[in-house]
Order: C-alpha cells, then structure tokens, then sequence
C-alpha cells in the first residue's frame, strides 16, 4: 500500500480458507513483519485458521517498506492510512481489529487515536502510555541497559536496509550485551557515535518536561475513544505503568475495558520467569484469550468476553489465576520500618512492623559506583524476572527491613509504595526499594520493586510496580533499600544533571542514610477480591 505522503509500506497477508469476505486483524510492527511476535503470540497462521485474513505489516521505514524510521511519529497517520486501505481490500469484510505488544502495541493506540470506523477493537499488551515515564525514565533514573539495548536493536536495522554490514555487526554486539565500558559512561562520545542516528541522544539529553516527550507519547494524542480494548501486561513487564495507564485512561469511554496481568517478562510469556518455574497455570493463554475477544466483537459471537471478570491477576505464590471486581487504585495497609541502626551489615538488623519505630534510628550505607548494587530481579534487563536475592540482601551497601513470620496466610493484590525519609551528602541520590518474600529456609525472592531519583533530604516516594501473591503462614516479608541497581538504571553522580552530561569520571561515592522514623512501606487492601480461577 501506499499512504497519503506517496511511501510504499509492505505487508503479508494470511489468507484464510473459504470464500471472503473476512474480519480482519492487524499488527503492525518494526522487527521484521516475518517475525509477527511470535516470540508472545501463536504464528499468524493460527489466527487465519479461525476465519481471519492477518495483516503483519512493516511500518515506515523498517523492513523492506520505503521511509525514514522515527519511533511513534508517522504512527497516527500511518496507521490511519492502513485501517483505510485494509477496509477497502475485497477479502477484508471493514471489520478490524488489532493485536501486538510492546511497540506493536502502542501502534494499535495511535491508530485508534485516528478514531477510524472501522477499528472495531483492540488488545495492546505491554506497551507505554507516556514514553518519558512507561519507556524511558523510572522515578526520574534513565533506564540504562533497556534503553541502549533497544536503540542498537533499531540502528542495527537501519544499517541492515544500509548494507553497512560493520556498524551492523557493531550494534548487534552492543544490543546483545553492552560492555562495561559502555554501561558505565553512557553518554560519552564513543557510545553517542555507535547510536548515531537512533533516539538515544534525545533520550539522555531531553528534560523530562519538555515537549519532545508530549509529542512522541500516545498520550498526548489519544482521545478517550469507544473501543473495546484487552489490556494485557506482566508483573515483571517493563511496560506496567503504561498497561496500567491505558486501562485506567479508556475506562472513560463507552468501550468495555479488560485488564489481564501475568507473571511474566517483557518476552517469552511461559512459566519460566527468571529463575522461577511458576507451573503450568503461567503458560500464556492469551492466544486463545484474544480469539474470544475477536470472535466476539468482529464477528458478533456471544464468546462471553463481557461477562468475564474485569480484571484477571496471576498469583506468583499460589500458582493460579485470581479474578478481581476491580484493580485497586492506592495500597491499604502500612507496615512502618524500625531498626536498630545495623540494617546494612546484619540482614537481619532492620524490622517491618504495625506500630512505627519509638525511637528515631538512622541507618547508613555507602553507594560506591566502583562496585554498585546490582541488578537482580525485577522488570528490566538484565535479569528480569523472580530470582534469589539473598547474596544481594547481605550485601552491606543494602538495607534490609524483614517482619516477623507471619501467623496465617495474606494476599497481597494490588500497588505497593514505599516512603523513605532519606538524606544524602549530594545534590541527588537515588533509592531502590525491592518487596521480596523471605521463605523459611531464609532464602529472599524478589516480588515487585521501584526506583526514584531524589533531590534534597526528606520523605521520598518510591512507586513499586504491583504485585498478586499469597503469603503463606511462616514466610516474612523484606524491603530492601539500596542506591544503585545497575545497569538497569544509570548511575547518579550526585549533581541532578541529566544523564546526557554526566560522564564515568563525574560518578562518585554518595553517603545515604534512611531515618526509620517516617519511613514505611503501604501494601495492597485483599478486600477486592470476588472470587478464584483457575484458568
């Protein structure tokens, strides 16, 4: 097809069996359209073999379509331009739907913005909403490793349609594992000239309230439209914030809205996730989820995708799938820290409790970047996932706050926030708050985390993603506070500078301590379940 600008965009079509016309369903996607997100989703064969002509297309300038490639913004109009062209096809009956996670799903969003009639529904999975906060920035820390391992990923693309075969080679070694000489000074001139021509400049460079995060975000151009979306994210998705966004945000309108979160990572959605084995209820069902879904509003079926709970979680402890009248929109419950002033050098100096702490106690740790705390668990690279963390907690740059066995079991369900009376003997300093579940074998398991950049001294506020897991009698829960969790995030040098102007010899030690007094973490309310599932 060609759009309205004159450049030609390429696709495949998967042609159902039988006589047409068909409803159709769309993807479209910067990796290859032969790739079709398979990593996630069953091959686009499957789908045409439930009566749908399947789209995978190109979109501008990736693969073997014509244009120049800049992330999200031809999205709107290309898209627009497609539904258009796709409606028109002999084999296409005008009823569209759209399906893809990650970018694929933030593509589905600015198509919809067009409100075009003949987008019928949708079901984004994993994708951001506002591109500084879900994609680029956490808390105001530059997701490092996520970030330079995606701009590579898509420069090496471009030299691929090049034929730079070097620089080619040259990326894919850096998208596949960036060295340290890399990680550790992001913004100097040799790793800024290996991503030339990517948006990783932009990104360490932009402040965070300029307009070039407004007009590459799906937010600052996505009505509240009445369509019928399924939302779909993982516990240890990058991409959370912005599910949970999108949701939130077309709840507006007239279309029916569902939220389903399973345990996984960004890719593959399967029961492996990290170092955890999460059993056979953890296997997607999302394939045949979404098959209901488009059965029912592109060819009329009564599939009963509108009697379905709203919002589906995936237990991480029991195993299982819980239904939910509703996702909670603040934590319920507090648990305040107390400490006897050893939490960084005795894993076992520092407590959670109901009451807050009597006495004022402050604990110190050290934030050395020769050696900062790494990155284990969690949702972004490069161990996402649930992992053993104990070797991490013990370490004496980390604080660590553990309560008392518990006396029954609790389900957790829900957000999780965390509010730190912290000070630094630096301008900025940044806190890693990790929940993890201590088992009786003392062994801590990481279940949901956040980050924020501070500035100044005082309470901070640090937002974990949320969580779905049921305690059971005699396991305890931990929080783990610490300075650093690279590479996922860049080191801080102290000064509050973008991450654009701080090179590797800029790092320096950063003395940090917590002040148990006015430091607690809230957990999720249980109060909103409605019943249980298996699924």
């Amino acid at each position: 097809m060609h759009t309205r600008d004159g450049v030609r965009l390429d696709a495949d079509l998967y042609v159902p069996e039988g006589e047409g016309p068909f409803p159709a369903l769309l993807m479209r996607q910067p990796y290859g359209r032969r790739i079709a997100s398979t990593v996630t989703y069953a091959h686009p064969s499957w789908y045409a073999e439930q009566g749908y002509l399947v789209v995978i297309q190109d979109v501008r300038g990736r693969g073997t379509s014509e244009g120049s490639f800049e992330p999200f913004i031809n999205e709107q109009q290309d898209g627009e331009d497609t539904l258009t062209w796709l409606a028109d096809l002999p084999l296409c009956n005008g009823r569209i739907g759209m399906y893809g996670f990650s970018y694929q799903g933030v593509t589905q969003l600015f198509a919809a913005a067009s409100g075009h009639p003949a987008l019928q529904a949708i079901a984004p999975a994993m994708t951001g909403f506002r591109l500084e906060r879900d994609w680029a920035y956490e808390g105001g820390a530059f997701r490092l490793q996520n970030s330079l391992s995606w701009a590579a990923q898509l420069g090496a693309e471009s030299d691929r349609r090049d034929g730079n075969h070097d620089r080619f080679a040259q990326r894919y070694r850096l998208g596949h594992g960036p060295g340290a000489d890399e990680l550790i000074d992001p913004a100097s001139p040799a790793v800024r000239e290996r991503l030339e021509g990517t948006f990783y400049g932009d990104w360490l460079d932009q402040p965070l309230d300029s307009d070039y995060w407004r007009q590459h975000s799906v937010a600052g151009c996505l009505p509240v439209v009445d369509l019928p979306a399924l939302h779909v994210g993982g516990w240890f998705d990058s991409f959370l914030t912005g599910t949970l966004a999108t949701f939130d945000y077309l709840r507006a309108g007239a279309g029916h809205q569902r939220l389903v979160i399973g345990p996984w990572t960004h890719l593959p959605w399967t029961p492996a996730v990290g170092q955890a084995w999460l059993g056979e209820a953890a296997q997607s069902h999302i394939d045949a989820l979404q098959l209901r879904w488009f059965d029912h509003y592109l060819k009329g079926q009564d599939t009963g995708v509108e009697d379905d709970p709203l919002v589906e979680l995936y237990d991480l402890r029991a195993n299982r799938w819980r239904a939910y009248a509703d996702y909670p929109a603040a934590p319920g419950s507090r648990l305040s820290l107390a400490s006897d002033g050893s939490a960084g050098f005795n894993i076992q100096g520092g407590r959670l409790g109901a009451a807050p702490d009597v006495e004022a106690t402050v604990d110190t740790l050290i934030h050395d970047p020769w050696r900062p705390v790494p990155a284990v668990g969690g949702h972004l690279a490069p161990s996402p996932g649930m992992h053993d963390r104990t070797v991490v907690d013990a370490r004496p740059d980390v604080l660590t706050y553990t309560g008392a066995p518990l006396a029954a079991d609790h389900q957790l369900a829900g957000p999780v926030r965390v509010t730190l009376n912290a000070a630094a003997d630096a301008d900025s300093f940044d806190l890693c708050a990790v929940l993890s579940v201590v088992d009786a074998d003392g062994r801590a398991r990481n279940l949901t985390q956040g980050y924020a950049r501070a500035r100044g001294n005082g309470p901070v506020a640090v937002d974990l993603r949320g969580t779905c897991a049921l305690l059971r009698a005699g396991e305890r829960l931990r929080l783990s506070v610490s300075g650093a969790c690279y590479p996922a995030y860049a080191l801080n040098d102290g000064s509050g500078r973008a991450p654009g102007a701080i090179r590797a010899g800029d790092l320096r030690i950063i003395t940090l301590s917590v002040n148990t007094q006015g430091s607690w973490i809230e957990l999720p309310a249980q109060s909103l379940a409605v019943k249980e599932e298996n699924s």
